[in-house]
């Protein structure tokens, strides 16, 4: 059965006369359309004028990373598809001039495409639980449960793979239900085609994709059979066969460097050891209660359960439930073998979210209502704030330092124990002081110095910072503390092309080892660098000028993978 959610208004027609700003905000209380929509603009506007007005964060590794990718646009990657970085590569070519006359660089046009994702999916939350439960009361819930969540309200300004992957999930499952529920055979064709669209784009996005249409075919198994006698699922298995053809092309010609790299990211390298983490669901759930605040984690569990497949009949519900549960479930075994990241669940919540604000609402209206209403009050409120502090660490990051211990020579920078946005800091004064570095070793040497970083997260800030944006490469191979990464696919690069750069001088950021050491003939004492706000050291780097490169080891290690 269907929850009734709340009753509908009667339909009228908005009109604004002289009663003004009262007589709109009295259509906005009668009209939850209307209401939704000023709910997605003003949440896309203020993401706006945040990016572009009033962030006082640095790009994040990924974001550097990715905008790094977009100068050599390809087919593919090494751990991820093509289409975040050629999205970054659009913004920039039309707003980059307008992002670096207003913010002084391209920040604001690398993050704006995770605006525009991230209106998509708040529209596409409204239409499918309004039109799911026929209730535009259900998508004003859901829109405003959304938009207070920190998951969402950062990943709206933070552009990594998630917010376009996160787009075409959202707008594939639209599109599907559409399909499936309308009465024309013609406009389902078309709906087919929209959704075979967005899982194609999907894929370019995040592998993940490949989840959708296994949880479509799931349904259709279960529910619909004669489905596959109709040509709607096979254009759908098309589309999701075409996203994967420039992937395969690229690692068909770089040795299936993101087949090694996936598998060794979601445990392979466990299950050939035999590794097995009994203590891995209990981690994952962990990352998930902390990423949902509890409440939604316990209200999308008991909502799976509510409105599982053989309760319901409706075919939107069970839709959200098969693009949900079973996704999420998949993620809970795959922690015995790699506890991953918060975020692999992820569209999960696409359909999730829907479906734990249906359970709520009915909650309300039980026995247990001010237990629930207190719940979620609390739960909003502490999303709210934790979002304002993720977005705005400067109000909070004293109160952190007093509550960790002072730094010390051992541990440096304890404030990073709590603070999760100080590693999105700081990128500017490193970059700042290794320009006057590479400007002093050029006017000693005569020429430019090659830049370089021990970590794969490293030369895209680098390049992103640095004055005229210099190659980097990333040598952390030979110091056996990173794994490969795209850099090892550009060439020439320092590790596979030695002779390119015999007898330079290197300015390198990061830790050095033996491995990196061994292949110069002096290196100078390093430069420390340490980026404080407010009397606070929130990150810490090392510079060293290395003389006479005369190549690295031959023999390098396995690829270890980690975190990304």
């Amino acid at each position: 059965m269907i929850p009734d959610l709340m009753p509908t208004s009667s339909p009228r027609v908005l009109s604004i006369n002289s009663g003004g700003l009262g007589t709109l905000l009295r259509d906005c209380a009668r009209r939850p359309q209307l209401l939704s929509l000023l709910l997605i603009a003003a949440s896309v506007c203020t993401s706006l004028a945040y990016a572009w007005f009033f962030c006082p964060l640095d790009l994040a590794s990924d974001e550097a990373h990715y905008w790094d990718w977009s100068r050599a646009l390809d087919w593919s990657y090494y751990s991820k598809g093509p289409l975040v970085a050629w999205l970054i590569r659009g913004s920039c070519e039309l707003f980059g001039s307008a992002s670096i006359a207003v913010t002084g660089d391209l920040g604001a046009a690398v993050r704006l495409p995770a605006v525009l994702c991230h209106c998509a999916i708040l529209a596409g939350s409204y239409v499918l639980a309004a039109g799911v439960f026929r209730s535009p009361q259900a998508g004003l819930a859901v829109v405003a449960c959304e938009v207070s969540a920190p998951i969402v309200r950062v990943g709206s300004v933070l552009m990594t793979i998630d917010p376009p992957f996160l787009a075409c999930w959202c707008w594939s499952l639209v599109c599907v239900w559409k399909a499936l529920t309308s009465a024309n055979s013609q406009r389902a064709g078309v709906w087919w085609v929209g959704a075979a669209v967005f899982t194609t784009l999907g894929t370019l996005a995040k592998y993940t994709m490949a989840l959708f249409p296994i949880a479509i075919v799931g349904y259709l198994i279960w529910h619909q059979r004669s489905e596959f006698r109709r040509r709607g699922i096979w254009i759908l298995l098309a589309g999701s066969i075409l996203g994967w053809i420039p992937i395969v092309e690229w690692n068909a010609r770089h040795d299936w460097a993101s087949l090694r790299h996936v598998f060794g990211q979601v445990g392979g390298g466990g299950l050939v050891g035999g590794g097995f983490r009994w203590t891995g669901p209990l981690v994952f759930l962990g990352g998930q209660f902390g990423m949902l605040f509890g409440g939604w984690l316990f209200a999308f569990l008991a909502a799976g359960w509510r409105f599982r497949p053989n309760r319901e009949r409706d075919t939107g519900v069970r839709l959200a439930w098969w693009c949900s549960v079973p996704v999420w479930c998949l993620f809970a075994v795959v922690s015995f073998i790699k506890a991953g990241q918060p975020n692999w669940p992820a569209p999960a919540y696409i359909g999730g979210i829907i479906l734990a604000v249906a359970w709520v609402r009915e909650q309300l209206g039980g026995q247990y209502s001010r237990m629930v209403r207190y719940c979620l009050i609390g739960t909003v409120t502490a999303s709210l704030l934790t979002t304002i502090a993720i977005l705005f660490p400067g109000i909070i990051r004293p109160t952190l330092a007093r509550l960790v211990s002072k730094p010390t020579v051992a541990k440096p920078l304890p404030v990073r124990d709590l603070d999760i946005s100080a590693r999105l800091v700081g990128w500017k004064t490193l970059s700042e002081e290794v320009d006057r570095v590479r400007t002093r070793v050029a006017s000693t040497t005569g020429e430019k110095p090659v830049l370089a970083g021990t970590h794969w997260t490293l030369p895209g800030h680098l390049r992103f910072y640095c004055e005229d944006h210099p190659n980097v490469y990333a040598v952390g191979i030979p110091n056996q503390s990173d794994r490969h990464s795209q850099y090892d696919y550009w060439r020439p690069n320092p590790i596979k092309d030695a002779q390119a750069f015999v007898g330079r001088t290197f300015v390198i950021v990061g830790d050095i080892g033996p491995g990196v050491r061994s292949g110069f003939d002096t290196i100078e004492p390093f430069i420390r660098v340490t980026h404080t706000e407010d009397g606070v050291p929130i990150a810490t780097w090392t510079i060293w000028v290395c003389h006479g490169f005369r190549g690295f080891p031959e023999t390098m290690p396995d690829d270890v993978v980690s975190g990304y």
